[in-house]
């Protein structure tokens, strides 16, 4: 695909945080008072998180300037260019988790990373949180250096590591940082600069919300109203079933409408990591504040000629919300977004469209109106009272809530206000859609009717011609695990989107995604997956290896073989072989897969299923 050049010339360099000296000075600098390393590339959008903290101080007024993939294997210059900051150097890996951003599933490094300049790999080390923080504490040992980012974020406890199968401590304990902030950051770093701005040491700031530190053992309280005391890390090293528990209690408290309580681990040799309660949701004002400063939108100048892929993808894209109470065993949003929902005003979503219709090489089509969950917008319970005692992970597992307004209508009324705005052609929801959220029966007619209208909507004017969403599985056992919605609810789904499609003459295809190997599932049950999407004519495309990742439901149950909620064991798929046993029965139709998959089913006892996948001719491709 040719991707248009990047009009440059209607911006000056000083619009950008600075990111060598001479860019500093142009701003009538001699020092700054913050530096931000980052292992992504710097793009001054609000999707990417360095360039978000960045904003959000600079706009209080503090001085910034950002070090995007710092070389680490040369003289260092990059860790030494800006000198001492006046209050501390931040650390964010970027927006993956590196171990993700560089291996895949099998544990094979990847070829490319789409957060780096021409998608080429190697520009960013392994665990980057803690090289890049061990430089830095190094050649600058009284400057504080503070931890954000997604991988501090979700390895702030003891917590299992797939790439090196072992249980790590929590990262402080290998990252000689002086605090982490975890979560979305904004709130906590501006208070953080503003103290140590005010004289404060930063030894002693130790009561900031939505973040964690290393303190001395002896500091353990004991558990009371105020501190919840964990199972210690060598204890989880010896006890899968002590580590499993701490999970629930993490969880729990990272679910919380506004945590109130410390976590305390005890991570060996004399040191304990203490973790702060988790804020409440951004309120509206505050999450419009993020999205409304002056963003470029654009990759810094220093890349020019040059494409980064996640940049591409989101380019003409707009955010309406944060966080997700889906609450999905695999994935880490909630742990690091939270499950309530912070929307932002139309005002603001209007501003930020009305931005990207003024991009140069904006063509009428913007690619996603969207958010962790596309559907969430503006979404939360009914008495928030109910929500404050509330510990449940999920809103939507085993059942939509009762209490969850799922009141599509503030929703509808953006996409027609964007759709009218000058310039713009049609938008895109390119963001995966809950349809156990959008088809729940509430009761309420007019919200059911609203909801109907939503379908009706996103199918026949939202959709690029492809509508991608995630059954993730087809056994009741597995999607229970999963806490996903049972297969029949896609079976309605698919009904309603073939028939929406027949009646508005459209020739658009649903996209599904699935998961092999997750914690729970068997051969037999890929067997029967593949059986079930065969009689409904797909080919599947979207399609992946169980991936354990830190601070997930699924990584729990995987390296301990217990469910945290229940202590039932569970089963899972954890060597190359009994993993490959599985994905294969995603390419059924492969001749290349066909003698490996009888073999398989007649080795579990399962023949039957033979015939019903390949006593047809396979159907066609949809």
């Amino acid at each position: 695909m040719n991707l248009p050049e990047i009009d440059y010339s209607r911006l000056r360099p000083t619009d950008w945080l600075p990111t060598s000296v001479k860019e500093m000075k142009a701003l009538g600098w001699d020092c700054v008072d913050v530096v931000l390393f980052s292992g992504d590339a710097y793009v001054d959008h609000p999707a990417f998180g360095a360039a978000v903290i960045g904003r959000t101080l600079q706009a209080a007024g503090f001085r910034v300037a950002i070090v995007p993939q710092p070389n680490w294997q040369d003289d260092l210059r990059d860790f030494r260019k800006f000198g001492a900051p006046r209050l501390f150097f931040g650390v964010s890996p970027g927006a993956m988790d590196s171990m993700v951003n560089h291996y895949t599933a099998a544990r094979r490094r990847r070829s490319d990373d789409a957060y780096t300049p021409g998608g080429r790999h190697g520009a960013r080390p392994d665990y980057p949180s803690i090289v890049y923080s061990r430089i830095l504490k190094e050649l600058f040992p009284d400057v504080p250096v503070i931890l954000g980012g997604i991988e501090a974020s979700l390895r702030r406890l003891a917590h299992y590591d797939y790439w090196e199968d072992r249980l790590r401590p929590g990262i402080l304990a290998d990252a000689p940082a002086d605090m982490l902030i975890y979560g979305m950051g904004e709130r906590t770093v501006l208070q953080l600069a503003r103290r140590l701005d005010s004289g404060e040491h930063i030894a002693g700031i130790t009561d900031l919300e939505q973040t964690a530190m290393l303190r001395p053992v002896a500091e353990i309280p004991g558990d009371d109203n105020d501190n919840i005391v964990l199972a210690p890390l060598d204890r989880c090293r010896r006890s899968k079933a002590a580590h499993a528990a701490n999970f629930k209690i993490i969880e729990q408290e990272s679910n919380r409408y506004h945590g109130h309580k410390v976590l305390w681990q005890d991570t060996g040799g004399g040191h304990a990591i203490r973790v702060n309660p988790m804020l409440p949701a951004m309120s509206q004002g505050e999450i419009d504040a993020a999205f409304d400063l002056p963003y470029t939108r654009l990759p810094h100048p220093r890349y020019r000629g040059k494409t980064i892929p996640a940049y591409e993808m989101i380019r003409h894209s707009i955010n309406l919300h944060r966080g997700c109470f889906g609450g999905c065993a695999f994935c880490t949003i909630s742990a690091h977004q939270g499950k309530f929902i912070a929307s932002r005003s139309p005002e603001s979503i209007l501003r930020e469209a009305r931005q990207v219709t003024r991009m140069p090489d904006f063509k009428g089509y913007i690619s996603d109106l969207g958010g962790p969950s596309a559907n969430m917008y503006a979404m939360g319970g009914k008495d928030r009272e109910q929500c404050r005692r509330c510990l449940r992970p999920s809103c939507l597992h085993p059942a939509p809530c009762s209490n969850l307004d799922t009141d599509h209508r503030p929703l509808l009324g953006i996409y027609h206000a964007v759709d009218k705005l000058p310039g713009v052609k049609k938008s895109f929801v390119g963001s995966g859609v809950r349809y156990d959220l959008s088809m729940h029966p509430t009761g309420d007619k007019a919200v059911d009717r609203a909801n109907a209208d939503y379908n009706r909507e996103l199918i026949v004017n939202h959709v690029s011609g492809r509508l991608k969403v995630a059954p993730e599985h087809t056994s009741d056992t597995v999607l229970n695990l999963m806490r996903k919605p049972p297969f029949p609810l896609f079976h309605r789904f698919k009904e309603l989107f073939d028939s929406i499609n027949t009646r508005s003459g459209l020739r658009q295809q649903l996209i599904p995604y699935f998961i092999s190997s997750h914690p729970g599932c068997r051969v037999e049950d890929m067997a029967e997956l593949a059986v079930e999407t065969k009689n409904l004519h797909f080919h599947l495309e979207q399609v992946q290896d169980f991936t354990p990742t830190p601070m997930t439901l699924a990584t729990e149950m995987y390296y301990t073989g217990i469910h945290p909620y229940t202590g039932k064991e569970v089963f899972a798929a954890t060597t190359p072989a009994q993993k490959e046993a599985q994905r294969q029965f995603f390419f059924w139709y492969d001749p290349a897969y066909r003698s490996r998959i009888t073999a398989e089913l007649r080795r579990i006892g399962r023949p039957d299923l033979i015939g019903r996948l390949f006593g047809t001719r396979p159907p066609h491709r949809r």
